[in-house]
C-alpha cells in the first residue's frame, strides 16, 4: 500500500520540522553549557586572584606587623644602604603613612625623594622634595631638597641614548635641561654658602652650553628653509643670553649667512667682523670627553646631522 503523495510530503516537513528543532534545541543546550562552564572558569580565576592578592597583601602586612617608627625608619635606611630601594621606597611610603607627623616625618620625606629618584621614579622624586620644601621651609636640609629636585630633571634630560651613544643631545628637546637649570639656579641663589653648589654650578655651565646649542641648531634649521629672519632672532637671542658658550660663533655665522641672503650687506659684515675677531682660528673644537672609536665612527656616519 502507497501512501498518497501530500501525506508524503507532509511527512517529510514534519520530520524535518522535528530535526531542526532538535538540532536548535541541542545547539542552544551547548551554548548555555560553553557559557556557564566560562562563569565558572571566570569565578575560579577571580577568586584566585583576589586569594593570591589578598595573600599578597597580608603578606606585606605581617612583613611590617608590630613596627614602631623607630623600626621602619632603621629598616628603610638599611634598605636604602644596600640600594635595595623598592623595598625603601615601600618602607619609607608605610613610614610617612603611618608616622605623618613623628620624629623622623622630616628625614622620611627627604629620604623618600632620594629612593624614588634611584627607584627611576623622576615624578615621584620631584612630588616628594617639593612636599620636603613646601613643609619644612627651614630646615637644615632644604638645601638638598633643592640639589635633588636639579639632579632629577638633569638626569631626566639624559635618556639610554645619551648614556650609550654618541648623539648630540642639543638637538632634542631641552626642556628638562631648562628646568634642571633654573633649579640649580635657585638654589645657588637661595644657597650660597651651600655644599652642593660647587656641583650644581658645574651642572649649570654644561646645561647652558647645551641649551645655547640647541639655538644655534634651531638656527640652521631656519637657514635651511631661508626663514632668516627667525634664523637672526635665534643667533641674537644666543648673543643676548648664552654669551661666553660654544654656541657663540655658531650664531655669529648664522647671522651673516642670514644677512647675506636678506641683502643686508652692512650687517653681515659686521657679523663677518665680529667673528674672525674672536675666532681668527675659525669655530673652536668642541672637547669631547667621549672620544673614542665609536664615537669617530657616529660622527663619521653623521647621525646627528
Amino acid at each position: 500500500m502507497t501512501l498518497p503523495t501530500r501525506a508524503i510530503d507532509q511527512y517529510r516537513y514534519f520530520s524535518v520540522r522535528k530535526l531542526l528543532i532538535i538540532q536548535r534545541v541541542v545547539t542552544t543546550m551547548r551554548f548555555l553549557l560553553i557559557k556557564t562552564l566560562l562563569i565558572c572558569c571566570l569565578t575560579l580565576f577571580l577568586n584566585g586572584c583576589e586569594m593570591f592578592g589578598s595573600k599578597s597583601s597580608s603578606s606585606t602586612e605581617d612583613e611590617f606587623a608590630g613596627y614602631n617608627e623607630a623600626q621602619f625608619h632603621k629598616q628603610a635606611k638599611e634598605a636604602l644602604q644596600k640600594e635595595n630601594y623598592d623595598k625603601a621606597v615601600k618602607l619609607y611610603e608605610a613610614l610617612e603613612a603611618r608616622y605623618p607627623f613623628g620624629e623622623y616625618s622630616a628625614q622620611t620625606q627627604l629620604d623618600l625623594a632620594y629612593a624614588y629618584h634611584k627607584n627611576g621614579d623622576a615624578e615621584g622624586a620631584l612630588a616628594a622634595a617639593d612636599r620636603f620644601v613646601k613643609i619644612n621651609p627651614r630646615n637644615p636640609s632644604v638645601d638638598y631638597a633643592y640639589y635633588l629636585k636639579g639632579l632629577v630633571s638633569y638626569n631626566r634630560g639624559i635618556g639610554i641614548m645619551d648614556r650609550f651613544l654618541p648623539t648630540d643631545s642639543s638637538q632634542r628637546d631641552v626642556n628638562s635641561a631648562q628646568e634642571a637649570y633654573n633649579i640649580f639656579n635657585d638654589l645657588v641663589r637661595r644657597f650660597p654658602n651651600s655644599k652642593y653648589v660647587p656641583d650644581a654650578r658645574q651642572r649649570m655651565v654644561s646645561l647652558k652650553n647645551n641649551i645655547a646649542m640647541h639655538e644655534a641648531r634651531i638656527g640652521q634649521y631656519y637657514l635651511k628653509r631661508k626663514a632668516y629672519v627667525a634664523a637672526v632672532s635665534r643667533a641674537n637671542t644666543i648673543l643676548k643670553d648664552y654669551q661666553r658658550t660654544p654656541a657663540v660663533p655658531y650664531a655669529l655665522q648664522i647671522m651673516q649667512e642670514a644677512y647675506t641672503e636678506m641683502g643686508l650687506t652692512n650687517l653681515a659684515n659686521d657679523a663677518k667682523q665680529v667673528f674672525n675677531l674672536n675666532y681668527p682660528q675659525g669655530v673652536p673644537e668642541i672637547e669631547n670627553p667621549k672620544n673614542s672609536f665609536v664615537y669617530d665612527v657616529w660622527d663619521f656616519i653623521g647621525f646627528d646631522e
